[in-house]
């Protein structure tokens, strides 16, 4: 049509479902780039570790020992390497002595523990002081065990965490049952109630893992009396009628209570 200015006519509308969609940003600008001095650092270290063929730059071989094969046998050499400072070391030499030292010692513990059974308490830690007595004399209990075949350590877990249990609760009931009942009243009260606060969240624990405890005790031959939790439930209401007799007491006394 004449009179129509065809470059300003309004462009024509999307077609249906067709709505503006912005340009996602190119691969150029969202792309990280590559860091070449980490990626150089990371092919010389990997080289080193594993024994590259083409180094990215020479060095100067060592001269003796294991030094010179973890330097051209990659991985193997890094273990001779290792090897040859665990001999060198004073720490690895005691262990070494300690492995031929107590050997009799910790085959004879060993037997004890693989067949040791019991359900008596006393016995028990009468038991573990018996196996504590001999490996407390190791330099590194852990490195020294794992030279003898077979050694039982969870069976030795399993008897250190009963001693230590049976030990604690042990104390907690003793604590509870000499508690000193005597003025003044509201210091007693106080330390009573801070004491048996914390002794309650401890029982809730073993109350809700006793099941678990007692299975995994029991696949390792030792039966635990988990009856003293009860025991101690009992001392726990002692502790706390002995008080309020003596604040009732007291409080009579002083005409602060009157009946």
């Amino acid at each position: 049509m004449e009179g129509v200015d065809h470059k300003r006519a309004a462009a024509p509308p999307p077609p249906p479902g067709l709505g503006f969609r912005p340009k996602k940003p190119s691969a150029v600008a969202t792309k990280l780039k590559r860091s070449s001095h980490m990626s150089n650092l990371y092919t010389r270290v990997k080289g080193k570790v594993e024994g590259s063929s083409k180094p990215s730059r020479p060095e100067r071989k060592p001269r003796f020992g294991a030094a010179a094969a973890a330097a051209g046998g990659g991985k193997q050499g890094m273990a001779d390497a290792l090897a040859e400072i665990s001999k060198r070391s004073v720490y690895f030499q005691q262990i070494e002595e300690d492995v031929k030292k107590y050997a009799g010692a910790v085959k004879e513990v060993k037997i004890a523990i693989s067949s040791f059974k019991t359900s008596d308490k006393a016995e028990l830690i009468k038991f573990n002081k018996y196996v504590e007595s001999h490996l407390e004399k190791l330099t590194d209990e852990n490195q020294v065990l794992v030279r003898f075949e077979d050694f039982p350590h969870k069976k030795l877990e399993a008897l250190r965490m009963a001693a230590a249990l049976y030990t604690k609760l042990d104390t907690i009931a003793n604590t509870l049952k000499n508690w000193p009942i005597v003025s003044p009243v509201a210091q007693l009260l106080d330390k009573a109630d801070q004491y048996l606060s914390k002794i309650k969240l401890q029982l809730d624990a073993l109350e809700r893992t006793k099941d678990q405890d007692t299975k995994e005790l029991l696949s390792q031959n030792i039966t635990f009396d988990f009856s003293v939790l009860t025991r101690i439930k009992e001392l726990m209401v002692d502790l706390s009628s002995n008080c309020m007799d003596l604040a009732l007491k007291v409080g009579m006394m002083t005409g602060q209570i009157s009946l």
